[in-house]
């Protein structure tokens, strides 16, 4: 009979976001099989703990687990996410939403953006947010659950949360721990690797135990405790492309109402962040040390929100990158520890999700199938330089002369990948779509239009359209939407009713 060779024993170290997260989904994954999972944090080492923006992936991951939207919504004293506002990027003056959702509708497998340029061509100037029901509920303020039967793509979009990440991670937690996953609260004083083939085999805590595993995922953030620390995997370094390298993060007083979206205001040397939840808001300032001091961006983030703190500004110094091997030997690291970007666009739980599912798709046998380690790495580098590209063109894209930082934002060599993208948008009005991208055309589109980057032309089959006749269509799209957003409640009028939280 063939010896099992089955993971029985796996180890998480690290608990915050990343930890509760991936004990939570992957205990549900394997209900049944036998796996034992043990996760080991300590209560004397603090998380970053900063992501309180989601995108709508999050909502997939929850549910998964039997969480239902309003039930998290509250627990977290959360509030509805419809997109991101992005106001000064292009100048100082200019303002658009990238919305969790559509533009418009396809005709004739014409993409809508294609109509949309045509009319531009022709002079009319209509934004394109007027075609998204998800921008113009944001700029109402308004929001209502999705039809599950959407009777067009005019009526489809999506939402996302924001969320308090130290109650998230309760809640995952309580959803792990009942599912059987043993948490144990110790510090780790040595990692044990094998003299035959490096693996890790045991982590030696402060009370003295020996917690022997099969297989180790590195929750421990910035640190990569195992990735890096015992498994040497090495990081790629990103700063030539993405300038960023601190954040300053505090916390003030609850908006009212609360708007139902993220906002990241352009500054001197970087971007200022709010996030309102129903108890608070989340504020932070992510710069270039190279362009601002620490005491003078600490500076500007208290005029910016006017002493409205509840706290000091902690600090984060991070280096934009990836681990060269997210997963090597027997360790898988997930969250800040296989890679950090800043949180621009909300993608670091959502890397995590994915992290979480590329493991359960390409979970291994004790003896490691190199094959599916280098398929997990290849699948999580393209993800990642996906995500890095989207994120470079926010900067690049500026048009901003009023700081040095800027400047040099715009003056930096594009990665191969984009200049690709950039360059079919710009020729045909074409989008290019890799594996494993995060960010479908939609969310390109609005980056694209918000700052003014269009094609020198249009689709030519265009050319055969009665111009009155698509102006007249496009105009009855827009109304639709309209009426459609004036009919929902308000944001703070949905919380009230569904999901408030009395603090």
């Amino acid at each position: 009979m063939p010896s099992d060779n089955r993971i029985r024993e796996l180890v998480i170290v690290g608990g915050g976001t990343a930890g509760w997260m991936t004990a939570a989904s992957l205990a549900n994954h394997f209900q049944g099989s036998g796996l034992r999972i043990t996760l080991i944090e300590s209560s004397a080492i603090g998380t970053i703990g900063v992501g309180e923006a989601t995108i709508p992936t999050i909502r997939r991951f929850y549910q998964s687990l039997g969480l239902r939207d309003l039930d998290v919504v509250k627990a977290t004293h959360g509030t509805v996410k419809l997109g991101i506002r992005f106001d000064g990027w292009l100048n100082k003056d200019s303002s658009f939403i990238h919305p969790f959702g559509v533009y418009g509708q396809d005709l004739r497998d014409i993409a809508f953006h294609q109509y949309w340029l045509r009319l531009r061509a022709a002079g009319e100037k209509v934004d394109l947010g007027d075609y998204s029901l998800a921008v113009a509920l944001a700029r109402g303020g308004r929001f209502t659950t999705p039809s599950p039967n959407p009777p067009s793509t005019l009526s489809v979009f999506d939402w996302a949360l924001h969320f308090d990440a130290g109650l998230f991670a309760q809640l995952m937690r309580q959803t792990a721990e009942k599912l059987g996953v043993r948490r144990i609260d110790s510090k780790i004083e040595k990692v044990e690797l094998s003299p035959q083939n490096g693996h890790v085999t045991g982590l030696l805590l402060d009370s003295g135990a020996v917690i022997a595993g099969d297989l180790f995922v590195d929750c421990s953030g910035f640190q990569g405790l195992l990735i890096e620390g015992a498994m040497r995997a090495g990081y790629e370094d990103w700063g030539q492309w993405l300038l960023c390298d601190r954040a300053l993060a505090a916390q003030g007083h609850a908006i009212t109402p609360p708007p139902p979206f993220t906002r990241v205001t352009a500054h001197d040397a970087g971007w200022r962040w709010t996030i309102p939840l129903q108890h608070r808001t989340g504020h932070g300032y992510v710069y270039s040390s190279q362009h601002i001091s620490d005491s003078d961006a600490e500076a500007e983030l208290l005029a910016a929100v006017g002493g409205d703190l509840k706290m000091t500004p902690r600090r984060i110094t991070f280096t934009p990158g990836r681990r060269r091997q997210a997963w090597k030997g027997n360790v898988v690291a997930i969250g800040l520890a296989s890679g950090f970007l800043e949180p621009l666009e909300s993608t670091s739980i959502a890397l995590i999700e994915t992290g979480i599912d590329k493991l359960k798709q390409l979970f291994p046998q004790r003896d490691i199938d190199p094959l599916l380690v280098d398929e997990y790495n290849d699948w999580s580098r393209r993800e990642m330089e996906r995500v890095r590209d989207f994120i470079i063109l926010h900067y690049w894209l500026n048009r901003r002369e009023d700081t040095e930082f800027w400047r040099d934002c715009r003056a930096i060599d594009l990665p191969d990948t984009l200049t690709r993208k950039v360059e079919m948008w710009k020729r045909r009005g074409h989008m290019v779509r890799y594996r494993w991208e995060m960010f479908q055309p939609a969310s390109w589109l609005a980056i694209y239009a918000g700052f003014d980057f269009l094609p020198d032309g249009y689709d030519p089959a265009l050319d055969g359209f009665d111009l009155p006749s698509l102006s007249r269509g496009l105009a009855g799209m827009r109304k639709a939407i309209a009426d459609t957003v004036a009919d929902c409640p308000t944001h703070q009028e949905f919380i009230d009713r569904y999901a408030k939280v009395v603090v």
